[in-house]
């Protein structure tokens, strides 16, 4: 971890490696490179936690009466958010991932620093809770944290927290009713406010059609509609968009994804590890999934073929077929591209790496193999190119690096050196497991299946004899993510880095 603030005490050193992943996790979103997040969030931490000790200290307030504020973990997502912006008007935009620098500029972020009235609804209202019952909602429904941690960390007894939780998220309905009525409307909106809580207040209901129409026209009473329904799942959303802003959908997803890896997909359920009714039922359906479960396996056991012949015992059965769930090829099936006798990672060759990517040979046109393997939170792996043959001079060489890696999506860097000038540039290269580019800064794409055609930005076309280019992209993967080969700079195949 980064050189950050001494903590004050044992409690917030228990907290700072969980403040540092959580602020990394939002800056690696708002820029544009894995060096360009690390000092973001350096500076969003040191920032977030100075104004976090001068609330606490009440360094300006006054003390007669209780100042809003946020929790620790949304105060330093708000802080990276506003650092960001910080060196956007310092000339830094450039190391901003280019979605966040127009999300800077409009009217969106204008009303996180804007009247009070104005401001998203579920960030005043957080604001407006006591921070103790705040930070319960955050930290559950955002962080998707177990109820075990929850308590831990709060202090709160395990046995009465789905209890504890579901008043909470009744304090926010409220406060946002409250604040919905407060701000500014026209009569259409007003006439409407009375409906939408009325409906929202169900836990199952349908929308009436004209408020429904109403809903799609006006974002300041769908804003709202989402945060007074506490109970139909876009609780999460709400308060990742309000609270955050840009990105906040897609930090919300990073934090599930997270847990997931941690505990077990699917978000935890309070009411089932602490009511007794909830706990009966799970134990009966336990025992009902157990009953099914044996009475499939007797099934399966006694359609079993028994008694072959000899001849089919020796070769193993006659019936070669593989299981439904095992999607891999066989041995004899070639998966990409015929091997020669004398390549390395044929498919008969059993390789303990998760992923290999088939990169071809620019000479004879023999597929050659390379395996990188793959640790979720590992240091950033580079992979290059193959080498063209001897007889060809190579006019460029490129290098592909795996920055960072999550659960079907990742983020890359590409690097050319070219040995001539450039008045412009346009670069091309394969994916080997289908992998998708999402976003990319520095330079713009077009992909067709698994080939990528990456075109110079207006800034970045001319590259000197001997310079090289770089840009980078998100994109997302399934099952494998190998590097990516065959680069080639303007028709031209580039050697490996």
């Amino acid at each position: 971890m980064p050189d950050l603030p001494s903590p004050r005490n044992a409690t917030e050193a228990a907290l700072f490696s969980e403040y540092w992943d959580t602020v990394l996790s939002y800056a690696d979103l708002c820029t544009s490179g894995s060096a360009a997040a690390h000092d973001l969030a350096h500076e969003a931490l040191t920032e977030g936690l100075r104004e976090l000790r001068a609330e606490e200290n009440g360094t300006g307030g006054n003390p007669g009466r209780r100042v809003p504020r946020l929790p620790a973990v949304p105060q330093l997502l708000t802080a990276v958010r506003a650092t960001a912006a910080a060196w956007e008007t310092q000339g830094h935009g450039h190391r901003l991932a280019p979605d966040l620098r127009l999300w800077l500029h409009s009217e969106q972020a204008a009303r996180y620093t804007g009247p009070p009235l104005r401001r998203p609804l579920a960030l005043r209202a957080l604001r407006d809770m006591q921070e103790s019952d705040a930070d319960l909602l955050w930290l559950t429904e955002v962080e998707s944290l177990p109820s075990a941690a929850v308590a831990r960390r709060l202090r709160l007894d395990p046995a009465g927290l789905a209890e504890e939780l579901a008043e909470v998220r009744g304090l926010f309905r409220d406060r946002c009713r409250r604040g919905h009525l407060d701000r500014p409307m026209d009569a259409e909106c007003r006439a409407y406010a009375r409906l939408l809580d009325a409906v929202t207040r169900a836990p199952v209901g349908e929308t009436p059609e004209d408020l429904s129409h109403h809903l799609a026209r006006c974002a300041q009473c769908a804003e709202a509609a989402a945060c007074l329904r506490p109970h139909g799942g876009g609780l999460p959303a709400a308060l990742a968009g309000g609270v955050i802003g840009w990105g906040g959908l897609a930090y919300l997803e990073r934090r599930r994804r997270a847990a997931e890896v941690r505990l077990g997909p699917g978000r935890p359920d309070f009411g089932a590890e602490t009511e007794p009714g909830n706990r009966g039922r799970v134990l009966r359906n336990g025992l009902i999934v157990a009953a099914v479960l044996v009475s499939m396996l007797a099934l399966a056991v006694s359609l079993m073929p028994f008694g072959g012949t000899g001849d089919e015992a020796a070769r193993g059965g006659t019936d070669d077929r593989r299981p439904v769930a095992d999607t891999r090829p066989s041995p004899q099936e070639p998966t990409r591209a015929p091997s020669s006798p004398g390549t390395t990672g044929s498919p008969a060759d059993p390789s303990p790496s998760r992923s290999a990517a088939r990169t071809p040979d620019g000479a004879s046109g023999q597929p050659s193999v390379k395996t990188v393997p793959r640790t979720q939170g590992a240091a950033p792996t580079t992979a290059t190119t193959t080498a063209p043959s001897p007889s060809a001079q190579p006019a460029c060489r490129a290098t592909y690096t795996l920055d960072n890696e999550w659960p079907d999506g990742f983020q890359a860097t590409v690097t050319v050196t070219t040995e001539q000038a450039l008045d412009d540039w346009r670069l091309t290269w394969s994916f080997p497991d289908g992998q998708r580019v999402t976003q990319m800064w520095d330079a713009a794409f077009t992909q067709q299946g698994s080939q990528v055609a990456v075109t110079a930005a207006s800034y970045n076309r001319a590259v000197p004899a001997g310079g090289s280019l770089s840009f980078g992209f998100l994109g997302s993967w399934y099952d494998e993510n190998g590097p990516a080969s065959g680069f080639a700079l303007n028709g031209k195949v580039c050697a490996g880095g």
